[in-house]
C-alpha cells in the first residue's frame, strides 16, 4: 500500500493523506519526494485544492530517524513542495513534530485539533530545523515562543497554536478534516488565477522587503484585472450575479 493516499472528496479538492500508521507517519525521503511530485501533477490536473493530513494518531512525527542517520535527509525535495502553486491545508490531528510541522507550515491554512501536540524537537538530537521550522515558526509565534520552543525543544498544544496565530481553526480531533475539507472546498470554487496569484504574493511578503512586495503586488493586480476571470469578477459584481470562473 502506498505511503501517501490520494483521495478525492469534492470538485476540484484532492486529500493526500500520509499512510504509514505503524510509524506515525514519519517522514521518509521517498514520502517526501512522493508528496512534491503528487503536488506537482495536481497543478495541472484540475485540482483547485489540497488537503494535506495524516491519522488521528499523528499528522507526522518528524522524519524517519532510520533513514536519516543512515542517508541523511532530502532536502531538496522540499524544494517542490514549497513551490506549489496551489492552495495547500494542513489538517493536524495527533502529534506535528520535527519535519511534520514543517510539512503543516509549509501549507498556506492549517487546521489544527484542539488536543494536537506540535513542536520542533530537533535540538534534543543536537541538531535544529532544516526544512523552515526556525523561520516559519518564529514568523508565526514571534521570536519569544519560538526560542523557547526550538532551542528547548518544547511543545504547544492545537488550541495554543490557534491563540498565537499558527493555525486558522482549532476545532475537536473528530472536526479537523471536515473544517478543513469546508475551506478546502471554498478555495476551489473561487477564481483559480487569482488564487495562486495571492498564494505568491503572500509568499514573498515574507521573502522580500516591503517596497519590492508592494511593486509585485501592484504587477500582479493588474496581469489579473486583463484576463478572462479578472473581467468576469468585475462584470458580475456590477451586474449582481455569482462569477463563472474559468481559470483563464
Amino acid at each position: 500500500m502506498s505511503d501517501i493516499l490520494r483521495e478525492t472528496p469534492a470538485g476540484g479538492v484532492v486529500v493526500l493523506r500520509l499512510n504509514r500508521p505503524k510509524k506515525l507517519n514519519a517522514l521518509s525521503n521517498d514520502i517526501v519526494g512522493d508528496l512534491g511530485e503528487m503536488l506537482h501533477v495536481a497543478q495541472t490536473d484540475g485540482t483547485r485544492a489540497v488537503i494535506i493530513a495524516g491519522d488521528a494518531r499523528a499528522f507526522a512525527a518528524g522524519a524517519d530517524l532510520d533513514e536519516f542517520l543512515e542517508d541523511g535527509p532530502l532536502l531538496a525535495a522540499w524544494d517542490t513542495i514549497w513551490s506549489c502553486e496551489l492552495p495547500m491545508i494542513a489538517a493536524v490531528r495527533g502529534i506535528a513534530f520535527g519535519g511534520g510541522l514543517e510539512l503543516a507550515m509549509s501549507c498556506d491554512l492549517m487546521v489544527v485539533a484542539e488536543d494536537a501536540r506540535l513542536g520542533q524537537p530537533e535540538i534534543k538530537l543536537g541538531l535544529i530545523p532544516g526544512a523552515g521550522g526556525t523561520q516559519r515558526f518564529t514568523r508565526a509565534l514571534g521570536k519569544t515562543l519560538a526560542s523557547e520552543l526550538v532551542m528547548l525543544g518544547g511543545e504547544i498544544s492545537g488550541r495554543t497554536a490557534y491563540e498565537r496565530g499558527l493555525a486558522n481553526r482549532c476545532v475537536p480531533s473528530e472536526r479537523v478534516e471536515a473544517t478543513a475539507l469546508d475551506l478546502a472546498t471554498a478555495l476551489a470554487a473561487g477564481p483559480p488565477l487569482a488564487i495562486r496569484a495571492a498564494k505568491r504574493a503572500i509568499a514573498h511578503a515574507f521573502e522580500d522587503g516591503l517596497r519590492t512586495s508592494l511593486d509585485r503586488e501592484r504587477a500582479i493586480f493588474f496581469e489579473l484585472l486583463a484576463t478572462e476571470d479578472g473581467r468576469e469578477g468585475v462584470a458580475a459584481f456590477r451586474e449582481r450575479r455569482a462569477p463563472k470562473w474559468t481559470g483563464r
